[in-house]
């Protein structure tokens, strides 16, 4: 009996340090290798190999300073707590990782509160106005759902609630979470690149000066160094050569076209299309259709007329054709129109003006450049046909609504439109594109159409079909458009008359980021976390059932297993 007891404790003895030895040695070999497991459908708490890779490139501290902290709303407190989970995925792959929660109303002293609320705005952190009702009247309350980041002395702000006109707040708030690694990645990034890709805006065919792109100008200096150069016939206004060899490369990671109203010279096409076949990309938001809002302002009326601008063949070369008539959309802006009698003090309201569709993105649009986008403005816009391209991708970006109408130019456009009642079945041109996307390895629009003295030049490398690249196509060369008010700029994509901010210059800064991605981050757009929402109908009509099963199933299923072991062990020992 001693022996068996002294063998037991040896055994016991044996297990313990077995187990403690495999502890140990599951610790050691874990420090080498290290692997996260991610239990959840969505892999929400996956990060992207883009992220990963930059997480582990950091060399010094990036510090978050998060304003989301306080008495929030449920749904805030979600985002808060989201965000927080999301940079503890950051430092798990990176300890240069800090971050910080604040709350921006703990300072009572309402000067000093201001202060920071004014600070804040300043820098770029956008305040959401919440209101609820209380015995003692409607409470105000300022939530900063936004984070200050900075590296190396340098700061940048980051807002992390994303707000979408028309969608249920559930939706926004998720949109938002969907969001969360890559606005916290791209804010990393800016920060830490140095030397930043060069774009330009092109020139001499009377596109938008910097006065009327300065806004998005000053959006897209967060990621690239700008010029703006005029083509003329140069050979080396976008090439330049390598080590001063023969080897030819783009000057440019991409360049932008926006709103030229002249006609290119076949020179200035023939370099734009070298470009695009040494893998440059472009951004065409170009305007086929002439409407001269002036003469609309002025006389009530305009004609709208073709704008030729000699590109036609080549968009239709690489897979677009941009029509030449407008589209008038049910789904509008607003402008104002006088009211009052002839000569009677003036009275403006707001009316629908169909030439001024809002579009934005469709439920089942997943791509990165227009996910989770608000409406988007554009004016005079026309519709585009996409042409069969050898080995080129097409992808849609945005559309019309299902409720379209067609007018062929030249069309006489009058304010009077504004006083006649639509007829929803004259607008059956649904879905009209106005933003496509194009990738692959295009073909040059001079194939087969220059001499061999050119085409053997080596000075000018000719190529018949180009490499690897992207580019986009807005048929609305205002949708870059910012505007100036008693010398005042107006932010791209704000309405002065509807006093509402459109995503104008967010779609912009995506299209451009996605054509020179090279890194693939902006994928990460594209990331969708289920949102799981409980029935509210179903709720209140089963409230009671499902209070019954939540209450008294648990306490009889305790009971019935008291009883069962009671009855098993009377059972066991009675005999």
């Amino acid at each position: 009996m001693v022996k068996q007891k002294v063998n037991k404790k040896r055994r016991d003895l044996i297990n313990l340090v077995l187990v403690f030895t495999i502890i140990v040695l599951i610790n050691f070999i874990s420090s080498f290798v290290f692997h996260r497991f991610d239990l959840t459908q969505e892999k929400r708490y996956t990060l992207s190999p883009v992220t990963k890779q930059l997480l582990t490139k950091l060399d010094d501290v990036v510090y978050f300073k998060i304003y989301l902290e306080g008495d929030f709303p449920a749904g805030f407190v979600r985002l808060r707590n989201e965000t927080k989970e999301m940079l503890d995925e950051f430092r798990a792959y990176s300890h240069n990782i800090e971050y910080e929660f604040i709350n921006p109303t703990a300072n009572k002293d309402k000067k000093q509160q201001d202060a920071l609320f004014k600070q804040l705005y300043e820098k770029g952190i956008q305040p959401t106005n919440l209101e609820s009702n209380e015995e003692n009247g409607v409470k105000q309350q300022y939530i900063f759902p936004g984070a200050v980041v900075s590296y190396r002395g340098k700061e940048l702000p980051v807002q992390l609630l994303k707000t979408q006109k028309g969608t249920p707040p559930e939706q926004q708030l998720n949109g938002s979470v969907e969001a969360l690694e890559y606005e916290l990645s791209n804010v990393i990034r800016k920060l830490k690149v140095s030397l930043k890709p060069k774009i330009a805006f092109i020139e001499g065919h009377h596109e938008l000066d910097s006065t009327h792109t300065k806004d998005i100008s000053t959006s897209l200096e967060e990621y690239y160094r700008i010029d703006r150069i005029s083509i003329n016939g140069n050979v080396r206004s976008l090439m330049d050569t390598l080590n001063r060899d023969t080897m030819l490369i783009p000057k440019y990671k991409a360049i932008i076209i926006a709103k030229p109203d002249s006609s290119f010279s076949e020179k200035d096409k023939f370099l734009i299309d070298q470009f695009i076949m040494y893998g440059g990309k472009v951004l065409w938001v170009i305007d086929p259709v002439l409407t001269p809002v002036d003469s609309l302002k002025r006389n009530g009326y305009t004609l709208a007329l073709p704008n030729p601008l000699n590109l036609e063949d080549m968009l239709f070369k690489y897979g677009v054709r941009i029509n030449s008539n407008l589209l008038l959309d049910l789904n509008c802006a607003r402008i104002p129109v006088n009211k009052a009698m002839a000569g009677s003090q003036p009275r403006f309201q707001l009316e629908p003006w169909f030439f001024y569709p809002l579009i934005g993105p469709a439920e089942t649009d997943k791509h990165p450049i227009v996910k989770n986008l608000d409406l988007i403005e554009f004016q005079f816009v026309s519709g585009m046909d996409t042409i069969a391209s050898k080995g080129i991708r097409k992808t849609i970006l945005l559309h019309s609504s299902k409720y379209t109408r067609l007018a062929s130019t030249p069309t006489r456009v009058s304010l009077a439109m504004v006083n006649m009642r639509p007829d929803e079945r004259q607008f059956r041109n649904s879905f009209q594109p106005v933003a496509i996307l194009l990738e692959g390895a295009f073909e040059s629009n001079y194939k087969d159409r220059i001499s061999s003295a050119i085409k053997n030049s080596k000075q000018i490398g000719f190529k018949e079909t180009g490499r690897q690249t992207k580019m986009i196509v807005i048929s609305d060369g205002d949708v870059i458009r910012n505007e100036f008010q008693r010398g005042q700029l107006v932010p791209l994509g704000y309405d002065m008359y509807m006093q509402q901010m459109f995503g104008n210059k967010n779609f912009i800064l995506n299209c451009v980021n996605y054509l020179c991605d090279d890194s693939g981050l902006i994928s990460v757009r594209a990331r969708e976390i289920t949102l799981r929402l409980l029935d509210k109908k179903k709720i209140k009509n089963e409230e009671m059932k499902w209070r019954v099963i939540n209450t008294v199933l648990p306490i009889a299923l305790v009971i019935l297993f008291g009883l069962g072991r009671f009855y098993l062990r009377k059972k066991k020992y009675s005999s």
